[in-house]
């Protein structure tokens, strides 16, 4: 499974229990079709910071880190010093 994949299966879990993973856009914007709100963004980064064992620092809160599944994959990847594997 490709962290892609488990960011997907999170969110959909958590925050859209209607949806299968399958069905959530990887560019889907979170924040701005209020998927997620700021506490759900504060969830969001705890679960990233235990799953893929990252601190997420203060220059990293950025929303536009958070945004998508694609943006979430991609600062995970960022910050492992890795490429995207499951865009």
């Amino acid at each position: 499974m490709s962290n892609a994949d488990r960011i997907s299966e999170y969110i959909v879990t958590e925050f859209l229990p209607d949806l299968t993973p399958a069905q959530l856009p990887s560019d889907q914007d979170l924040l701005a079709d209020g998927v997620i709100d700021s506490l759900g963004v504060l969830k969001l980064i705890a679960w990233v910071e235990h799953h893929f064992g990252l601190a997420v620092g203060d220059t990293d809160l950025d929303p536009d880190n958070f945004r998508s599944v694609r943006a979430i994959d991609t600062y995970v990847a960022r910050s492992r010093g890795t490429s995207v594997t499951g865009s």
